[in-house]
């Protein structure tokens, strides 16, 4: 299963959700199993595997609270600093006396 962005997990029904979370621990004990006899080629898919389970587990949390997620795209700049005011550097102070 590939990677999934968190934008297309918050479209996704619960009950979507609910499955897609146990196909994935489904193929995560499938990857841990073949880990531990040897015969796993991609290591980093136990890893991404896990990532997806959290990530649909943290949508499935905000669904049943009922929190509103902003994206960063909606979110307003900071205004920006103004940049420091420039000391005199020791020659120059040195050269005033």
């Amino acid at each position: 299963m590939p990677t999934t962005k968190l934008s297309d997990l918050r479209k996704l029904a619960p009950a979507d959700l609910q499955k897609r979370v146990m196909d994935s621990k489904k193929e995560l004990m499938e990857l841990r199993f073949q880990a531990s006899i040897g015969q796993l080629d991609k290591n980093h898919r136990v890893r991404e595997v896990k990532r997806e389970v959290a990530q649909m587990l943290t949508v499935l949390g905000e669904k049943a609270r009922g929190v509103e997620v902003v994206s960063k795209a909606e979110v307003v700049a900071k205004p920006t600093r103004k940049p420091a005011a420039k000391k005199p550097s020791s020659r120059a102070k040195k050269a005033a006396e």
